[in-house]
């Protein structure tokens, strides 16, 4: 990194429960540009400033402000992070590397940032609905956990407004549903939506199939299964009409995914359109072309004809939470 950037350059990061994305941009005419980028498992690191450490040692730079999208509620700009044993707080990183301008928001508050920059390259619809202007618009990611946020516009800009409604009840729509809900309710005791619609929800439907509803399991998938990501080979089983165990778990995981869709879109009237974030939906968007996806989202009775209106789409772009981390860093710059 060149010096002469340091007066303009942005820090911004993505950190997830199973990797963290960090990346320098620099002001751009259509908002930040990304200059570059650099992938760590975050399960192997003990800290964010661990991480941080290995990323500055490799790019000299002084950055005007740096913004972090955090898997995890942000509460006086410390985060105690879901899925992993972090404690990340704004104050020890700015007296660590010595930067002026910090801030840690929700990841799903970095994602829903990045939304209204998007270009149609770098999202998928999956209906023909219309989006209304300045309508409000929901944003629900699943990957390592599943987030939901929300976009509200105000004063000529869309404002984020964070939330935990990953970890919401889970509300089951079908018999087949409560079945599943009293298994995990076995498991966990409370059950939120996160334990449905995550990767880890991919594996708990599975065991549940596997268990309950007693479906069989081949050899060479429980093989799989031992040494593999069992969330991604269920997935890449199913793409590829493997055995029922795996097509019908992907066939739940998605309704209950375009449900839960269906609910925030209704509980913060989402005109603006419902965005699928995360790492998830983009593998398996061949599904969510289906008829399943949009049939649970529109199924609430007496508002289904509502629900038919409102826009659906999948982000393809995986930079997005970091995307939306810049844009929050390049404002804080500006205003600060």
């Amino acid at each position: 990194m060149h010096k002469n950037l340091d007066k303009t350059t942005l820090l911004a990061g993505d950190i997830g429960g199973t990797k963290t994305n960090i990346g320098l941009f620099v002001p751009g005419k259509t908002g930040p540009h990304l200059v570059t980028m650099q992938t760590y498992a975050s399960k192997k690191a003990r800290g964010l400033e661990e991480i941080l450490k290995h990323f500055v040692k490799e790019h000299s730079f002084t950055p005007a402000s740096a913004a972090f999208g955090i898997a995890g509620p942000v509460i006086n700009g410390q985060s105690r992070t879901t899925n992993l044993p972090w404690v990340v707080s704004e104050a020890t990183i700015k007296n660590h590397f010595g930067w002026n301008r910090v801030a840690l928001v929700n990841d799903l508050t970095a994602t829903a940032m990045s939304v209204p920059f998007l270009d149609n390259n770098q999202i998928c619809s999956l209906n023909q609905a219309k989006t209304e202007k300045h309508g409000t618009i929901g944003i629900v990611a699943s990957g390592t956990g599943l987030g939901e946020a929300s976009l509200v516009y105000h004063n000529n800009k869309y404002v984020p407004v964070p939330s935990e409604g990953g970890h919401v009840d889970f509300a089951p729509t079908t018999r087949k549903q409560i079945s599943l809900w009293h298994y995990l309710h076995r498991q966990f005791g409370h059950v939120s939506v996160e334990r449905a619609v995550s990767g880890q929800g991919m594996v708990n439907i599975y065991q549940w199939l596997k268990g309950t509803e007693r479906y069989h399991e081949p050899e060479w998938l429980k093989r799989d299964m031992e040494t593999m990501d069992p969330a991604e080979v269920i997935t890449k089983a199913a793409l590829a009409n493997g055995p029922s165990l795996c097509t019908l778990a992907l066939d739940h995981f998605i309704s209950i995914l375009g449900a839960v869709c269906g609910n925030l879109a209704l509980t913060v009237m989402a005109t603006g359109g419902i965005y699928l974030a995360g790492g998830i939906p983009p593998k398996i968007l061949p599904y969510l072309k289906k008829d399943i996806f949009m049939k649970a989202f529109t199924n609430k009775g007496r508002f289904s004809k509502l629900l038919k209106k409102i826009p659906v789409k999948v982000i393809l772009d995986s930079r997005a939470p970091l995307i939306g981390a810049a844009i929050y860093a390049e404002e804080m710059a500006r205003h600060n």
